[in-house]
């Protein structure tokens, strides 16, 4: 039996890598499914057509979430679309851009790097909230990084989700009381185009080799994690921070 049927799923970065996997994901249990995107129109459109053959409707929807006015147009189109309640909220969008040591750094990138990974968590949370109710749920990406400090270069990253992790706390406890569970989950290494891009393949050979596991992740596995905490059958789990990353570190 589908967990989600009926349900409205908006997924922020929802056009590749883990966000496309998560908005395929959350069809495949019967939500509908908002596709939230940037720069990557031709990534949100297939995974609308995917979720569409799976018998679902989606949108998608074009909006930069580390800005206010983008973030409403992007509830506004949701409305207009699935009506004025909202199930589930994947703050999903986020990145990692450069790795720079702390003499590299200026303002401009922090900017950057905070607006997109907390900024936008903070924000679109705030705006979507009013549409929530008895029963929903809010899963926010953080990241091994926010435990551990990440890998060289990404002191900024590591810290923006590190806000993230506490602000799940913090929301756990405020909307609580409304019937809203916060939670997070923590990837460690999941091979996707942020490590292509990122982390050299010697470095992802070396920790998959000292992951318990002996593997990178996959999205798909991130997105099952995702649909759990989205459902009935995590009702009692708030304000947790869940590691997903093959035993590479424990909580």
């Amino acid at each position: 039996m589908k967990k989600l049927t009926g349900k409205v799923a908006v997924v922020t970065g929802g056009s590749r890598d883990i966000g496309r996997a998560i908005a395929i994901k959350l069809a495949k249990e019967g939500a509908n499914v908002v596709v939230n995107y940037l720069n990557t129109e031709a990534g949100a459109l297939e995974t609308v057509k995917e979720i569409e053959a799976l018998g679902q409707k989606a949108i998608a929807v074009k909006a930069d979430v580390s800005k206010l006015a983008d973030i409403t147009k992007l509830k506004d189109e949701t409305v207009a679309a699935f009506g004025d309640k909202v199930d589930i909220l994947v703050n999903n969008a986020g990145g990692l851009f450069a790795r720079k040591t702390l003499p590299e750094l200026d303002e401009a990138f922090y900017d950057q790097v905070i607006n997109v990974n907390f900024k936008s968590t903070v924000f679109v949370s705030q705006v979507f909230e009013p549409l929530m109710g008895q029963g929903s749920a809010i899963i926010n990406i953080s990241s091994l990084a926010a435990r551990d400090g990440g890998g060289g270069g990404s002191s900024l990253y590591s810290a923006s989700k590190g806000a993230v992790t506490t602000f799940t706390r913090a929301m756990a406890k405020e909307l609580g009381p409304k019937g809203i569970r916060v939670n997070a989950v923590c990837p460690g290494l999941i091979g996707t185009k942020f490590h292509d891009d990122f982390t050299k393949d010697e470095v992802r050979a070396m920790v998959a080799a000292k992951t318990p596991l002996q593997k990178e992740g996959a999205a798909h596995e991130v997105a099952d994690l995702v649909a759990y905490l989205a459902s009935a059958e995590s009702s009692f789990i708030t304000g947790s921070n869940i590691d997903i990353n093959g035993g590479l570190a424990f909580s």
